[in-house]
């Protein structure tokens, strides 16, 4: 096998799944795409599923290890981890803003790649992060939020932005650069709106 005829198979396909979509892109469009035909697309990959989980897997799995290294170091408190969060995730996003709705359609085609292959339910819901959090709750010095409101509300201030981007500059009339100056601005933003999430009322 050609290391550079499978590179530039995976370069096209990354292109027209960030643009299409799953369902969207047909495997001829793939091979047109990189400039091959059909049946040696086939010979490489042998589905449009299988190429699909590769290049999924390589943009997620570097991530997921350095977020799972931040979110279990013992020595840092959970105000750290929630900074160390936005940071990493508006820096990664900012760079590849098309990956969220490409995640969301392995999520949908295949649940288990992410959730599974690539351990994310352990290195979020076994964390010591998710441990700080629930000895907090247990301790009364963060309000009583179930834990996956907790992890959906965490995911909703970081990632929706970047989803709903379109939209949002449509409506605003704002440029990529100004979004991306507004993602900055979140960095700082996060940790306080979590704060105040987490506050114990009277």
């Amino acid at each position: 096998m050609d290391p550079s005829t499978e590179e530039k198979i995976k370069e096209a396909a990354r292109r027209l799944f960030m643009q299409q979509g799953f369902e969207g892109t047909k495997t001829r469009d793939i091979a047109k795409e990189a400039g091959i035909n059909l049946a040696l697309m086939n010979y490489y990959f042998r589905s449009k599923q299988n190429l699909f989980d590769i290049i999924m897997l390589e943009h997620m799995e570097s991530f997921v290890k350095g977020i799972a290294v931040g979110f279990n170091d013992t020595s840092t408190s959970f105000d750290e981890k929630i900074r160390f969060y936005a940071n990493a995730y508006i820096d990664l996003l900012t760079l590849q803003p098309d990956l969220p709705l490409f995640i969301m359609t392995a999520l949908r085609s295949n649940p288990a790649l992410i959730t599974e292959r690539l351990g994310v339910k352990k290195m979020l819901m076994t964390s010591h992060f998710m441990q700080q959090y629930t000895e907090a709750v247990a301790a009364k010095r963060f309000a009583p939020i179930p834990p996956m409101h907790f992890v959906m509300n965490l995911f909703g201030l970081t990632v929706f932005p970047f989803i709903a981007r379109p939209f949002f500059q449509a409506m605003s009339n704002i440029t990529t650069d100004q979004f991306n100056a507004m993602m900055q601005e979140r960095k700082q933003q996060i940790p306080h709106w979590v704060h105040a999430m987490l506050e114990v009322r009277p």
